[in-house]
């Protein structure tokens, strides 16, 4: 595996990791929608670190809140 392999994902590995179609993330690129992404020699690539990053900006609950605690 080289060291692009590892540290960037093409629009088909994309897809499998998040289990939705290659076509959602056309659809979010062309919203400008989901996250950075790299476009080079007409190949569009994702940054280990940008996807990352917007997986955890996705989260939903807060880490500090207990369900049912009240607090």
């Amino acid at each position: 595996m080289s060291t692009l392999d590892l540290r960037h994902f093409n629009q088909v590995q994309l897809s499998r990791r998040w289990s939705l179609s290659p076509r959602t993330l056309e659809r979010w690129r062309w919203l400008k929608a989901g996250p950075p992404y790299l476009k080079i020699g007409g190949r569009v690539v994702y940054r280990l670190e940008d996807v990352e990053s917007f997986e955890a900006a996705q989260t939903k609950n807060d880490p500090g809140t207990h369900i049912g605690g009240g607090k």
